[in-house]
């Protein structure tokens, strides 16, 4: 990504833009009420903002409405605006970046939902907040602990609300993971073995996409692993409280290149001189919705979203390994890779009484840089009982999304879902807490000391949890242990 994609998007690009598909813009004709609909405005229309939007126009439409968008680039805001008038469920208005705040006065949005560059959550969480309104953020809630530290005084300053999307909190065999160790099953946890892997299809992607500059996604560890560190906050029902790790750039690189016959590195793979060798090659029109909000829009910030993974300015890292110690003694060993022949994870949870091993296979493999994942979606969980033999527990499944979890989570958003004895939800504390992991991780890269989580942010207080075994409990052991 250049400095062009950051700029705020130019007023006359939009009015060009949005002229040309016959749209109606920001005139203020949409803040009239609409009856018992909840309104919801929405900053950042890239490929991210579809769920909600589709989720709104379709499903939810009898009690939602989206009323405004707004982006930094012209053609999309146009173009997400086209999509949603389409449906049939109303058009919204589309504001330029520097119209953020015109558009809430404007259109009077309940929420304000925010799928923007990670570095950019803050300015819009904070000023959503400020204006009264309610946000529903994707992951991460934000990349450094300054922008995090701005967003909790906002909410303390405000008395409003953040719902911060942690989708795999709610994809079923997951939450069949939390049920067991709610349960008891394995005792109280001591220890936690946890390894993600990245394919060469899906971890490649954040490598050409303005996610490898660690200035607009905080690098793996805060995009990514968000999402891995709040699975295991939430499994456990603990705070993180300290942080030590190590991280580099392995495999995407110039030097990669060259040992797999290519010259170095390119600008992207659209005007690549040796695409017809690289094994990584990204064709971006051949994906009808990837051209249709990227390649076709390009001309109103220059942003590639096919650019080279083996750049030299790549500031993020592929290869990461992090411990973090819990507030009630729980050590957790994290890994993740972005270059592995397969995709998903592997994570055990040694206990008291046993182990809870976990694994699903999302992508078992691939046949070129070009080909869709194949979506095994094997899931494997047992029990192993320090006396006795293991068992096989059957997975929970879902239909749709992340193992069956954007629905479920959807429904909590815009529907009628049951009290969740779960406490799936998750607020702005559960969303610092998880980025504040790898907020440590990136300083302890940078400088090879232990971070604590409570000196990056003050007045960070604990979420609601899930009630989890009471730790004081005493061992029972089913069976003795038999000597030779």
């Amino acid at each position: 990504m250049n400095d062009k994609d950051l700029a705020p998007m130019d007023r006359r690009g939009l009015l060009k833009a949005a002229g040309a598909a016959g749209l109606m813009l920001a005139t203020g004709a949409y803040a009239a009420d609409a009856g018992a609909r909840k309104r919801y405005a929405v900053v950042g229309v890239g490929s991210r903002a579809r769920m909600y939007t589709r989720a709104i126009t379709g499903k939810y439409r009898d009690r939602a409405e989206v009323v405004g968008v707004c982006d930094r680039n012209a053609g999309r805001a146009a173009l997400a605006v086209k999509r949603i008038a389409e449906t049939g469920a109303g058009q919204p208005v589309a504001y330029a970046a520097a119209d953020f705040d015109r558009m809430l006065r404007d259109t009077k949005p309940q929420f304000v939902i925010v799928t923007t560059t990670d570095a950019s959550h803050d300015e819009y969480i904070v000023r959503a907040l400020d204006a009264g309104c309610d946000v529903i953020t994707e992951k991460p809630m934000t990349t450094t602990a300054e922008k995090a530290q701005r967003i909790l005084d906002a909410v303390k300053r405000s008395g409003r609300h953040i719902r911060v999307c942690f989708n795999y909190r709610y994809s079923p065999p997951r939450t069949q993971v939390k049920d067991l160790l709610m349960s008891g099953e394995i005792g109280d946890v001591l220890s936690v073995d946890f390894t993600w892997l990245l394919n060469t299809v899906h971890g490649a992607d954040y490598f050409r996409r303005w996610h490898s500059n660690k200035a607009n996604s905080g690098g793996l560890m805060v995009h990514k692993a968000t999402h891995h560190f709040d699975l295991v906050n939430w499994w456990l029902g603990a705070q993180p409280e300290r942080v030590q790790a190590a991280g580099s750039r392995q495999f995407y690189t110039p030097e990669t290149a060259r040992r797999m016959g290519l010259q170095g590195a390119h600008e992207r793979c659209l005007t690549c001189t040796e695409k017809a060798k690289c094994s990584f090659y990204f064709d971006l029109a051949a994906d009808p919705g990837l051209k249709e909000l990227y390649l076709d829009n390009e001309k109103h910030d220059g942003y590639f979203r096919d650019q080279c993974v083996w750049r030299p300015e790549i500031s993020i890292e592929d290869t990461m390994t992090v411990m973090v110690r819990y507030d009630n003694g729980v050590q957790l060993n994290y890994g993740l890779q972005a270059y592995d022949a397969w995709e998903g994870y592997r994570i055990a949870f040694n206990g008291t009484k046993g182990r809870l091993e976990h694994s699903i296979v999302e992508a078992a493999g691939m046949a070129g840089a070009n080909a869709v994942q194949s979506r095994s979606d094997t899931v494997s969980t047992r029990i192993i009982p320090l006396r006795g033999a293991p068992r096989e527990i059957k997975p929970w499944t879902g239909e749709g999304n992340h193992g069956g979890g954007d629905d479920v989570m959807l429904e909590e958003i815009f529907g009628e879902a049951p009290a969740d004895k779960y406490r799936r939800v998750s607020d702005e504390r559960a969303g610092a807490y998880s980025c504040l992991v790898g907020i440590a991780a990136n300083r302890c890269f940078e400088s090879g000391t232990t971070v604590r989580i409570a000196d990056l942010v003050t007045g960070l207080t604990p979420p609601l949890r899930a009630p989890m075994p009471d730790r004081g409990a005493p061992i029972a052991m089913p069976l003795k242990l038999k000597m030779p």
